[in-house]
C-alpha cells in the first residue's frame, strides 16, 4: 500500500498542524473536528474548509452509531487533546448520555473518553495522541496511567500496542519545545515493542532553519516593540523571583546566530511575549516575534506564510494568532513521525 492510500482523521485539530505534517507525505485527510472558533477561521484560510465539526462531543455523545455516520473508516486517528483531570467530574454529561457515571470508565468526563470512543467505534490501525510533556505527571500521574492502561486494555474495547516518548523540537526548528507522543498501533498488525519505537524520530543532521535566517527583516519594529511600562515591568518581575533565587522571568536574545535556540513558544506569548524578545540595535527596548516569526519558528512551510506576511488579510487578530501558533505543533517533528509510521506500516500489510 503506497502512502497516498492510506487515510487519517485530525481531532481537536487547531489550525491543522498535525494534518499539515500528514498530508506531506501524501496522506488523505478525511475528517477533522476543532471547537474554537477562531482556531477554524485559520484553518479554513489553510485547507480552504472549516474543520467538519466544531464540538466532537456532538457526535460522540450520539454513541457508535452517530460516530460510524459521521466518521468514515480511517487507517490513522491523530489527536492533539486537551488535558482534563480524570476523575467522577463528568456525571452530568454522563447522565445525559444515560450512562453509568461510577469508575466502569474512568474516562468518562474527559476529552480522551471521545478519542476513545472513536477508537472503539472505527478501529483505526494506528493511534497518534500530542500532548504537553506534563501529561505524565498530570494529576498526580493517574491521568497519563488511565490513558496508556486504556490503550492496551481489551476489557475497554481498544487493542493496541502502545509506546510513548517525549520529543524536543530543537533538533528540527531552533526551539525548546519538548511535547509527549503517544503512539499505538492495532495488535492483529503484530507490531513489536522494538519495531514501535523505531517511529520516534531522530532529529535531522541539521535544522530546517536556524533563527536567523527566521526573523523577518522588514518586520515593523512599532507594531512588535515592547512599551516601556510592560519592558519595565518585565524587568522587576524577573528581579524580584532572582532575589529568590528563582529561574523566573523573560527570555531576551541578545545576539542570534546559527545555534541559537529560544525558549518555548507558548499559548500565552501574546501577553507580552516575555519568553521570547528580540534585542534591537536602535532602542532600548525589545521586541517580540511577529505571527509570521512564530509560524517559522514552529516549523510550518513556506506557503502558509502569504496568510500572515502583511500582503493579504490575515485570518486572525495577532492575538489569536499569537495563542494558535503557541498551541500547535512543529510541523517537521510531525512530518518525521509519519513517514516512520507509514513506513512501519507498509512493512506490516505486506
Amino acid at each position: 500500500m503506497k502512502p497516498n492510500n492510506f487515510t487519517f482523521i485530525d481531532l481537536f485539530a487547531g489550525i491543522g498542524g498535525i494534518r499539515i505534517g500528514f498530508e506531506s507525505i501524501g496522506l488523505k485527510c478525511i475528517f477533522s473536528s476543532e471547537k474554537d472558533k477562531f482556531a477554524r477561521e485559520t484553518h479554513n484560510a489553510f485547507f480552504d474548509e472549516f474543520s467538519q465539526n466544531n464540538d466532537i462531543t456532538d457526535i460522540t455523545s450520539g454513541g457508535r452509531n452517530e460516530i460510524r455516520k459521521h466518521i468514515k473508516d480511517h487507517d490513522i486517528l491523530t489527536a492533539g487533546f486537551p488535558c482534563q483531570p480524570f476523575s467522577i467530574a463528568g456525571v452530568s454529561k454522563k447522565k445525559s448520555m444515560k450512562r453509568p457515571h461510577g469508575f466502569d470508565d474512568p474516562t468518562q468526563g474527559t476529552l480522551f473518553f471521545d478519542i476513545k470512543e472513536i477508537i472503539k467505534a472505527r478501529e483505526p490501525k494506528v493511534i497518534f495522541l500530542e500532548n504537553v510533556k506534563n501529561l505524565r505527571s498530570h494529576n498526580s500521574g493517574k491521568t497519563f496511567e488511565i490513558i496508556m492502561n486504556t490503550l492496551e486494555n481489551p476489557k475497554r474495547g481498544l487493542k493496541y500496542t502502545v509506546d510513548d516518548g517525549v520529543i524536543d523540537a530543537s533538533g528540527w526548528v531552533p526551539q525548546h519545545r519538548e511535547r509527549i507522543f503517544i503512539i499505538g498501533f492495532r495488535k492483529d498488525l503484530k507490531v513489536t515493542n522494538e519495531e514501535l519505537k523505531t517511529v520516534f524520530p531522530k532529529p535531522p543532521k541539521q535544522r530546517r532553519k536556524s533563527l536567523d535566517k527566521i526573523l523577518f527583516p522588514e518586520i515593523n519594529n512599532d507594531t512588535y516593540t515592547l512599551t516601556p511600562g510592560t519592558w519595565n515591568a518585565l524587568i522587576k518581575h524577573k528581579s524580584k523571583h532572582k532575589k529568590k533565587g528563582n529561574g523566573f522571568g523573560y527570555g531576551l536574545i541578545e545576539n542570534i546566530n546559527s545555534n541559537t535556540i529560544t525558549r518555548t513558544l507558548s499559548a500565552r506569548y501574546y501577553k507580552d511575549g516575555s519568553e521570547i524578545l528580540i534585542r534591537q540595535n536602535n532602542s532600548d527596548v525589545p521586541r517580540r516575534l511577529s505571527p509570521l516569526e512564530c509560524m517559522r519558528l514552529m516549523g510550518f512551510p513556506k506557503m502558509y506564510e502569504k496568510y500572515f506576511n502583511g500582503k493579504c488579510e490575515q485570518p486572525v487578530s495577532d492575538c489569536q494568532a499569537y495563542r494558535q501558533f503557541g498551541n500547535s505543533v512543529v510541523v517537521p517533528v510531525i512530518k518525521s513521525f509519519a513517514n516512520n509510521i507509514v513506513r512501519l506500516l507498509n512493512n506490516k500489510l505486506k
